[in-house]
């Protein structure tokens, strides 16, 4: 079914209107064209509603399917002489016609409003009201120059226009539905107030309540800047984060103040520090800017409040914005420390939300069961936001008091030195950078820095038979089909180009430059706890840069979220090697029971498995890593401090003694040697050597084994040979 039926015979309206959209800009508050945009549209609503019943229904008409016999397929009726564009403001208004033929269909008008007859005045008002907001983001459709916002235009149209052919409410759906971020611009900014101010006299401390309502107001009808024109203003910025909240603003907050049918909510109340944190710069300049050009015409009780306070108020909050530690973006604010509440006015109170809202099934072609995007980089600019892996997972509960009181081990450090080191390395400036042509960088540490830089980008997409095929993913598919015919060439053309089209399976495509250069086809099976990996490949040309251990370290992100926690897969010889790298063995955790006649079995390979932990942040994992090396090194060269003392030598053996205890030797016991306990038997020296020996050869690549296996048993003892030491630099 047509979206665009029926649009040329109501736009006239919207030319005779002028409406122009406040289109958002390089960021500033919305002008007089915005509000008198707005205005127009109540006008003409209220007189479209206050018209006759039968113009309504030529109205509506335009935007309803035929209902004649013989299933017409006719989505809106068209009139055969339509109005000029634009409309003559002198023509007078002609009778409407039930019985007259549609020009596409020839079916009366009647014929396409019989689903009307008895729908209520209230309805048909609303109906109508829906159909003047469709007009309008048709025209902003076409007025709009910048992609990123058209598009949303676009897919707020075609919902719009949804609703009024399924008589329905106008509802968003998103994978995160309001607010986006806890804790909220408003309450930030309430604790702010709170943390810095109350200890003022009651007079003052209102006059500090004027400047936060003032701020926040200012935000509510702050115009953001395009994520286009933000990339040329700031290059190295998160560009992909941006872009979703500015997604998420128009949806929610921008559009909803023009178009009335749609649920709105105040910037305030449904974003938090990271969008405050991208506007914040940018709008403290052009506000105190504004405020020394037009200082004359303040009026006098408001010029020291605006000139004065108001650049004292700003600094300190942007203290408090851009600080990594600052307590106010704490959900946990407002609990003591002894778990209590402080007592606390809310300093700004919230406007109520004067539409109720809404949320079902999006219109947007792509299926969100098989599509769905997990990369923040450039998100498609559509109502439905699927959920970006660059958004971090919900973190589990947190354990309670009893749980959190784990057994001490012997020599565990206290927790009051781990977060003295802690705390000096919180900078990440002060953790040492590894060159990416460094043997100690991660694989994926390049990927990493290309995802957040917005280069590359993951989306998981697959097809679909219940909606209409969305171009853009048929065109990843089809790429995809390539990758894996190219980088896979034993396996058939045929069956890939089966697999990757299966609605039952799903792939992690790699996008770079709008092209798929690789990804990872799977099927998932909740019912048996399993996902099975069926192809793995990344481009030839774009190997060796850590994009396949980013892709799988997603895939493992999108599979914990979606709580199946094992992967099995069949590996040639060739792929063994990279699946061990990312976890997988040989010793299978899923009972056989669970995946004989799921998986399909491929005769020359190896079954291989993964089990998933839960707990483990697999995007960041190296990141981690580097840092709990840092956090050890640290406390070796603490504990090296501690102890690095030269004691004198040993002179009892000059006088005849033959052994002394160990713990006897000065020293000794600072080092953090402990004596063995009584009853626990010396371990057998070959023993302990085969033991070691397995560890080595799991931990160690095998060149490396030659140097450490040249060891000698010497009195119950390990000591490395001084002609096993290696030659040369």
């Amino acid at each position: 079914m047509a979206d665009s039926a029926g649009i040329q015979q109501g736009s006239p309206a919207i030319g005779a209107a002028g409406l122009v959209p406040a289109a958002p800009g390089a960021g500033g508050t919305e002008g007089s064209g915005a509000a008198g945009g707005s205005a127009r549209i109540a006008v003409k609503k209220a007189q479209l509603r206050s018209s006759p019943r039968p113009k309504k229904l030529e109205k509506l008409g335009v935007y309803s399917s035929c209902k004649a016999e013989g299933a017409c397929k006719c989505n809106g009726w068209k009139s055969q002489n339509p109005p000029p564009t634009p409309p003559r403001t002198d023509q007078q208004s002609n009778a409407v016609n039930l019985e007259e033929p549609c020009r596409s269909c020839s079916h009366t008008l009647g014929d396409h409003v019989t689903h009307l007859e008895n729908v209520s005045e209230e309805e048909m008002n609303r109906l109508l009201g829906i159909v003047l907001d469709v007009e309008y983001l048709y025209t902003c459709v076409h007025k709009e120059e910048d992609a990123d916002t058209k598009q949303v235009y676009f897919s707020l149209f075609k919902l719009l226009r949804k609703s009024i052919l399924q008589m329905g409410k106008p509802m968003l759906e998103a994978q995160e539905s309001p607010p986006f971020e806890k804790p909220s611009i408003e309450q930030g900014v309430n604790n702010f107030v709170q943390y810095k101010f109350s200890h003022l006299p009651s007079k003052e401390r209102q006059t500090i309540m004027e400047l936060a309502k003032m701020f926040l107001n200012q935000i509510n009808y702050w115009q953001l800047e395009t994520p286009s024109q933000r990339r040329q203003r700031v290059p190295n910025d998160d560009a992909a984060g941006y872009k979703a909240n500015y997604t998420r603003w128009l949806c929610y907050c921008n559009v909803p103040q023009f178009c009335d049918s749609l649920p709105r909510y105040e910037t305030t109340q449904i974003f938090g520090r990271t969008l405050l944190r991208s506007v914040f710069t940018v709008m403290r300049k052009q506000l105190l800017e504004q405020a020394r050009q037009e200082k004359d015409k303040l009026p006098p009780e408001k010029r020291t409040l605006i000139l004065t306070h108001f650049p004292k108020f700003l600094s300190m909050l942007e203290e408090e914005v851009y600080s990594h530690s600052s307590p106010i973006w704490s959900q946990d604010f407002l609990a003591g420390a002894s778990g209590g509440q402080i007592p606390i006015h809310t300093v700004i109170s919230a406007p109520p939300v004067a539409r109720p809202l809404y949320y079902s099934t999006s219109p947007v072609s792509v299926d969100p069961s098989s599509c769905g995007s997990i990369s923040p980089a450039r998100k498609t600019a559509s109502v439905l936001e699927p959920n970006p892996v660059g958004e971090k997972r919900k973190p589990s509960e947190p354990l309670s008091h009893e749980e959190n009181k784990r057994p001490r081990v012997v020599g565990d450090i206290p927790m009051e030195l781990i977060n003295e080191v802690m705390a000096t390395i919180t900078d990440p400036a002060a953790i040492p950078e590894t060159s990416l042509l460094s043997a100690h960088s991660a694989r994926d540490e390049a990927a990493r820095l290309e995802e957040r830089r917005g280069v590359i980008e993951f989306h998981v997409i697959g097809n679909s038979l219940n909606q209409k095929p969305n171009k853009r993913i048929l065109m990843w598919l089809v790429g995809l089909q390539n990758v894996f015919s190219h980088q896979l060439p034993r396996m058939p053309k045929e069956y890939i180009t089966r697999l990757v089209f299966d609605p039952k399976h799903k792939t992690l495509s790699l996008i770079k430059d709008g092209r798929v250069i690789g990804g990872i086809c799977f099927r998932m099976f909740p019912s048996q706890g399993f996902t099975e990996i069926v192809f793995c490949a990344v481009t030839s040309n774009e190997q060796v840069k850590g994009y396949g251990t980013h892709l799988m370290n997603h895939l493992k992100e999108y599979h914990i979220k979606h709580e199946i926690l094992n992967f099995l897969t069949y590996a040639d010889e060739y792929a063994i090697g990279y699946f061990k790298k990312q976890g997988f063995s040989k010793d299978i955790k899923v009972p056989k029971a669970k995946y004989v006649g799921y998986i399909k079995d491929y005769e020359g390979a190896t079954l291989m498995g993964c089990e998933l932990n839960p707990s483990i942040p697999y995007t960041e994992f190296s990141v981690i890593i580097k840092k709990q090396k840092e956090i050890i090194k640290k406390l070796i060269e603490r504990k090296q401090a501690q102890i690095r003392k030269v004691y004198p030598g040993l002179s009892c053996f000059k006088e005849g003694v033959r052994q002394i205890p160990i713990e006897s030797i000065p020293g000794i016991r600072e080092t953090g040697w402990k004596p063995i306990g009584k009853g626990k038997e010396l371990k057998d020296p070959d023993q302990l050597y085969s033991t070691l020996k397995t560890i080595l050869q799991h931990v160690k690549p095998p060149e490396c084994l030659a140097f450490y296996g040249a060891c000698e048993k010497n009195r119950g003892t390990w000591v490395l040979s001084s002609h096993s030491l290696p030659h040369g630099p």
